[in-house]
């Protein structure tokens, strides 16, 4: 491996240097900002992914080039580590470092300065696999990564156009290919089938309540759920679902006024198609990880909203269920993972009227994801729609040894198991969650107003605040309060004081860091209009101490 191949391959891929000595940094999402940003990212991380793939002894890594719910002129690179779970937080620091190279020598030369020191073999061999969502951008973007895995003699496989859960899967079922934890078969293929044999064994002698609108967010996640309900049969489980929004071959309108952030952010129905009262929708985002259902009261015409919380306490409600039928209660403990942004209602549903532990993570798939391995069956949404459900191998072993002591308890055992294949285990997966809450309100015989019924949310509203410097405003205890700037978290403390069963706080986003800068701030109050009017002053707040 030639210090000059790489010098000559990163030539090829300049990268853009921020303003007032700021870094490019690895976040929640990767990389993520403006496309025309991203070339020389994207080849400093295929770098990184070589290195990493080596380290760990030539396994496959994952890149997905997204940028998800983000307007369709942003882009995104993000590395997926060999078991389809996030990149370790440790290389962050060694991608961020890469990354903000000042010349492409110091990008040769922090390469090997980091292969030094994490003991890499470069002789070693290594691969990358990667895929991508429907922007334009994407293209670009791949080539810069191509050209990373040539000048570092990596293997490189292009699988194309993918939702983001595809990525993730795919690089499980490459790690995993030939030995007794194999994940599925390593190819698109393969992951629609083993969604649909796991789905028509979790709805056997079930049936599906009719019709489901399925918004894609004209996004990747309209031809891929196509392709999937071309193995479906609608016949042996009852589901029809018609795909709206999946307009792949106008760029601009990714994202436009529908799919999953949109429902959540605005608290209302896409405009178009505009949903009729008493029919089920839900929506996928722009990579498809992310799912909202929604449903319009036909008595009242009011929206009702079935966000991640929704999911979550659906999911653990049911497998909770389905533990005691089987008999397993007591034998395996079953967990709920949150962050700061889960409803209070939902947060006490579960822990008061499931009695189940409820755990409260910062922000960011990668720490619910590691908390949720900490339980047997661990639950994990954000309120944002991105979650899933992890059964650990002791879980999945139980399921396969006990033996039923009746019909009821061999029908629970066999849910079980179609459930642990159902769902997506690498990572959020709108596809296959989807189909989960279709399986649990089959099994339950609920439509969408019995499932808006389990408990009342607390009115909230999500506010986005751009400021002059996000890096000013630094968290604690996982999230929910303000250590920095000093003074901010004591004067929105005063300001929730005066609402009734209130809370708000602010973070930086995680998804949004150049050109522009952003703050989230949540709030949730007794009344929808202490809950604005909560929010609006909590990010007046913000908007003074940010810069702006």
């Amino acid at each position: 491996m030639e210090r000059d191949s790489i010098i000559a391959a990163s030539q090829k891929h300049d990268i853009a240097a921020l303003p007032d000595g700021k870094l490019y940094t690895y976040g929640t999402a990767g990389f993520r900002m403006a496309a025309d940003l991203l070339d020389g990212i994207t080849f400093r991380v295929g770098l990184l992914s070589a290195l990493r793939s080596r380290k760990l002894s030539g396994q496959a890594i994952g890149v997905m080039i997204t940028a998800s719910h983000n307007p369709a002129k942003d882009n995104g690179v993000k590395i997926v580590d060999p078991m389809g779970d996030m990149l370790e937080q440790e290389w962050e620091v060694y991608a961020t470092q890469l990354v903000n190279c000042a010349t492409h020598e110091a990008v040769a030369d922090t390469f090997f300065q980091l292969a030094e020191q994490l003991k890499v073999d470069l002789k070693s061999g290594a691969k990358v696999i990667a895929g991508r969502d429907t922007r334009p951008s994407g293209i670009t973007l791949l080539q810069a990564l191509s050209d990373a895995c040539s000048a570092t003699n990596t293997s490189f496989v292009d699988y194309k156009v993918l939702t983001t859960p595809q990525l993730h899967y795919l690089t499980r079922c490459v790690n995993t290919e030939g030995t007794p934890s194999s994940y599925g078969e390593v190819s698109e293929a393969g992951y629609y089938k083993k969604i649909n044999s796991a789905w028509e064994r979790a709805m056997k002698n079930k049936k599906a309540s009719g019709a489901l609108t399925v918004d894609c967010a004209n996004g990747v996640g309209g031809p891929k759920l196509k392709e999937l309900l071309k193995l479906m049969d609608p016949s042996k489980t009852g589901l029809e679902c018609k795909v709206v929004n999946d307009d792949v071959l106008k760029p601009e309108v990714l994202n436009l006024d529908c799919g999953a952030d949109f429902v959540k952010t605005r608290q209302r129905a896409p405009p178009n198609p505009k949903p009729q009262p008493g029919g089920r929708w839900c929506s996928l985002d722009g990579d498809a990880d992310r799912l909202i259902y929604y449903w319009i009261d036909p008595e009242t015409t009011q929206f009702f909203m079935f966000d991640g919380d929704r999911i979550a306490t659906l999911a653990a409600s049911f497998i909770a269920d389905l533990f005691r039928t089987a008999g397993l209660d007591g034998e395996l403990r079953i967990g709920v993972v949150q962050t700061a942004y889960a409803n209070g209602a939902s947060t006490k549903y579960v822990e008061q009227h499931l009695q189940l532990p409820v755990v409260c993570t910062p922000t960011g798939v990668k720490h619910l994801h590691h908390a949720a391995c900490a339980f047997d069956i661990g639950v994990y949404f954000e309120a944002n729609g991105h979650g899933t459900v992890l059964f650990s191998t002791d879980a999945v072993q139980t399921f396969e040894k006990k033996q039923p002591q009746s019909p009821a308890q061999k029908e629970a055992l066999d849910t079980l198991r179609a459930l642990a294949d159902l769902i997506n285990q690498t990572v959020g997966d709108a596809i296959s969650d989807m189909l989960m809450v279709e399986v649990i309100l089959a099994h339950k015989g609920w439509g969408l107003r019995d499932w808006a019924m389990t408990y009342q949310d607390l009115p909230n509203r999500l506010v986005r605040v751009e400021v002059g410097n996000k890096d000013l405003f630094q968290t604690t205890d996982a999230e929910r309060k303000l250590s920095q700037p000093a003074g901010c978290q004591d004067e929105i403390d005063q300001c929730v004081k005066k609402y009734t069963n209130a809370r708000s706080f602010a973070r930086a986003s995680g998804t949004e860091n150049y050109p522009s800068q952003a703050c989230r701030v949540y709030a949730e109050a007794a009344t929808r209009s202490e809950a604005d009017d909560l929010a609006n002053k909590v990010a007046h707040i913000v908007k003074t101490y940010g810069g702006a």
